[in-house]
Formats: structure tokens, C-alpha cells, sequence
């Protein structure tokens, strides 16, 4: 069974940088696309990276230039690499695989189904 579990969420000053990590078990890492959402209180979980079985990432265009997804060192794992972190990138980060192609992405319309999420892991920017 397929499960990815988040960790790496913290409190954080505005300008500087958190890591998070996404563990996969039950299937191999590099055969989904791993994508990180967030979700703040009162608002919509959005999109926020994706990287696809290439390794190729996609961002939303508020953390394009601070954010960078990559696969860790450890293949069963994906990191989002977060700096210069604002107030507002202050939510509920969550980890979701799916079987996807390069073009089904969090911004592709419709969205695209992912297979599985996990659980979240909280980062809160103070100003």
C-alpha cells in the first residue's frame, strides 16, 4: 500500500528557510510525480511544486525563485527546499503522489487525481 509521510515543518522567521521531506513507501519514488500543496486556515489548498518522473519541477509563481523540489539523497524521498520564507507561506504543507504524466500538474485544468497524500506537516512564518 502506498504512503507518504511528511516531516520537517517548524516555526520560522520571515527571511529564512525551512526543508521538508516526503516519504514514500509501498512504490517506487521515481515511477510518480511528487507534489507538495499547502493549505492555510480559510483559504483553498493550492499547489505549490511538482516534480515528475524526469525530475523536471513545476512551481506555483509565489515561490517560483525561493522554493526547489528535488528528490533526496535517499530515493524513497522528496525534498522541498523553502528560503526566504514570507508570513504568508505560513499553512499545512502536504506531500501527494500519483501517477501522472509531465503535463498533470497542480496547475493543469482539470486537476489531475493523485493517488495518495499524506498527512501534513505545519509551517508557520513570523513576521
Amino acid at each position: 500500500q502506498m504512503q507518504v509521510v511528511e516531516s520537517g515543518g517548524g516555526l520560522v522567521q520571515a527571511g529564512g528557510s525551512l526543508r521538508l521531506s516526503c516519504k514514500a513507501s509501498g512504490y517506487v519514488n521515481t515511477s510518480y510525480s511528487t507534489a507538495w500543496f499547502r493549505q492555510a486556515p480559510g483559504k483553498e489548498r493550492e499547489g505549490v511544486a511538482q516534480i515528475d518522473t524526469e525530475g523536471t519541477g513545476t512551481y506555483a509563481d509565489s515561490v517560483k525563485g525561493r522554493f526547489t523540489i528535488a528528490r533526496g539523497d535517499d530515493e524513497d524521498t522528496v525534498d522541498l527546499r523553502m528560503d526566504n520564507l514570507k508570513p504568508e507561506d505560513t499553512a499545512r504543507y502536504y506531500c501527494a503522489v500519483g501517477w501522472l504524466s509531465a503535463e498533470e500538474t497542480f496547475a493543469a485544468r482539470p486537476s489531475p487525481t493523485y493517488a495518495t497524500w499524506g498527512q501534513g506537516t505545519q509551517v508557520t512564518v513570523s513576521s
